[in-house]
């Protein structure tokens, strides 16, 4: 069978002669070099479970650390406002290292989500202004308004605590159980 890189031969004949062990290191060696995976299903006749078993398999640690990485909040919302100034997800994905679109495509819905929590909160308490304030229903609802400002503050001020952190390479907020200095 010849391939598109190169030339190389693969030194199987048929689907039913099982691959040579040289050859699947090779394989796993160009996946993670960057080599996209279809292209390598084309060259060499093979199914997408086969290249998931020999990656698992056979790649290197290296590999399988940058599966499951964790992304800091501040790291999800440099990568969100990028897409929301009008970057394309899969630009995003390529500037700012992550292998997956879908990752960032559930980052974007959970947003989504919590930005429509967060105008559900907001629209009752300004339609309930309208409303007189001389009786306790009244106050109730301007507790509740200011309640909602409050909330929004605190999230706002946790955003650019972190980004400050992540800017700044240092820890601003106080961590539990920290003891303090004597007096």
């Amino acid at each position: 069978m010849e391939t598109k890189r190169g030339g190389k031969k693969s030194t199987r004949e048929n689907k039913n002669v099982p691959f040579d062990k040289r050859e699947i290191e090779t394989i796993v060696e160009m996946i993670e070099s960057g080599v996209p995976r279809r292209e390598i299903r084309s060259q060499y006749g093979m199914h997408e479970s086969t290249l998931t078993n020999w990656m698992s398999r056979y790649g290197s640690e290296a590999y399988h650390a940058g599966q499951n990485r964790r992304y800091s909040p501040s790291e999800k919302r440099s990568v969100l406002r990028a897409v929301e100034s009008g970057m394309s997800v899969r630009e995003a994905c390529i500037a700012f290292g992550i292998r997956s679109k879908t990752v960032v495509a559930g980052w974007l819905r959970q947003q989504k989500a919590e930005n429509a929590e967060l105008r559900r909160q907001i629209a009752p308490v300004k339609s309930e202004e309208k409303e007189p304030k001389g009786d306790s229903s009244g106050q109730v609802k301007r507790l509740a308004e200011q309640l909602a400002e409050a909330q929004l503050k605190i999230r706002a001020l946790e955003t650019m605590i972190d980004i400050a952190e992540e800017q700044l390479k240092i820890d601003i907020r106080k961590k539990s159980g920290a003891k303090q200095s004597p007096k």
